[in-house]
């Protein structure tokens, strides 16, 4: 199953559109070491990636979403604070276990449920007010 971004998933907002699809290629590239049984070095490097992108992206976005005045600022930053604490607990199992089966499953899960859920759902909103 390869996780590609579509056009029908842009924000309408340049930059957090090319900030989604580093998000969708990292993703991808982790589905694609699962089916040749390399996830487990692939996870760290994806819980790497996710600390820095969320940090960065999260912070753009809700930069952008102040300067447009954006009505639903707060309920994104709760969900940008839940997953990072999503995050935060996935990267200490990680570190705890090494990779095991449970982190990997639950890393697959996080990206899959944030990309289709928040950036389809959540994220839509914000070019559609801009």
């Amino acid at each position: 199953m390869a996780i590609v971004w579509t056009q029908d998933l842009s924000v309408g907002v340049n930059s957090i559109d090319k900030q989604h699809q580093q998000l969708f290629e990292m993703a991808d590239e982790l589905f694609e070491a699962g089916k040749t049984g390399k996830s487990k070095e692939k996870i760290g490097e994806l819980l790497n990636f996710l600390d820095a992108y969320t940090k960065q992206h999260f912070r753009d976005e809700e930069s952008y979403m102040a300067t447009i005045k954006y009505p639903g600022l707060a309920e994104q930053q709760t969900a940008h604070k839940a997953f990072i604490n999503e995050l935060t607990k996935l990267s200490a199992e990680y570190d705890k276990s090494g990779g095991n089966i449970a982190v990997i499953i639950g890393a697959n899960q996080m990206v899959v449920d944030w990309l289709t859920k928040h950036i389809s759902g959540m994220d839509k909103k914000i070019g559609a007010h801009a």
